[in-house]
């Protein structure tokens, strides 16, 4: 059962005039569907969509004054991907109050990332248009500062077998390779181990496929280098 809509306030640090709007963001299609509702999120998130993009994209261009065409639409792009957002979404507990069909609860809908993402934008666009731009502005933002506090670290995640080579090629000029470890499970449902090495850095990732696999264990070892050479999160 989802939480008290009344709650919700405390985790958007604002309060609805229409009630309605909000109820409509939080009403995903697999509810309407089972209670015959006439309306859903869909709109609402379709509307999010491009009130994110205009907040993220000033947030941006004022954020990194140096930062090239290119770099900004990079950022932007991690900032608004669907892991991202929904990463939002959970730190405001927004999937608390997710009105959600039970088939779709049963099979862990409300948690997942696309869910999440759709929300957090349904949110965003209600608030919009309940009051206004500034207010859509203040909740988005407030959103990202506390979660991304130094935004131009996604880039990493956005692409991080890229920002690895383009790193290893100017720092060493080497490139990063990677091999198979082991696969296991069933061919419909298969596990891959892969293992990166670059200079003198060494590191393992697991996922649903040989890609995925090798971008966590890239992502892994820019996490290593981190440690001792920031610059590796630098975009420009």
């Amino acid at each position: 059962m989802p939480a008290d809509i009344e709650q919700l306030k405390n985790f958007i640090d604002y309060q609805f005039k229409d009630r309605a709007l909000l109820r409509q963001a939080l009403t995903h299609r697999s509810y309407a569907a089972e209670t015959k509702l006439k309306y859903d999120n869909q709109r609402l998130e379709f509307l999010g969509d491009s009130v994110l993009e205009i907040i993220i994209t000033e947030y941006i261009y004022k954020t990194y004054p140096n930062a090239t065409e290119g770099v900004m639409t990079k950022l932007r792009s991690a900032l608004a991907q669907q892991d991202a957002l929904a990463t939002l979404a959970r730190n405001r507990c927004l999937g608390e109050f997710l009105l959600i069909g039970h088939g779709e609860q049963e099979a862990g809908g409300a948690d997942r990332d696309s869910t999440l993402c759709d929300l957090f934008e349904a949110v965003a666009g209600a608030i919009y248009l309940d009051g206004g731009l500034e207010a859509a502005r203040k909740f988005v933002l407030s959103a990202i500062h506390e979660t991304y506090p130094e935004p131009q670290k996604l880039l990493a995640t956005l692409n991080p077998k890229g920002t690895l080579q383009e790193y290893t090629q100017r720092k060493w000029n080497i490139a990063p390779q990677y091999r198979v470890l082991s696969t296991s499970g069933p061919d419909h449902q298969k596990t891959f181990s892969c293992e990166a090495v670059v200079h003198d850095y060494r590191a393992v990732g697991i996922g649903a496929n040989r890609r995925l696999a090798e971008c966590e264990a890239a992502r892994r070892i820019i996490g290593m280098i981190a440690e001792k050479d920031e610059s590796i999160n630098e975009i420009y």
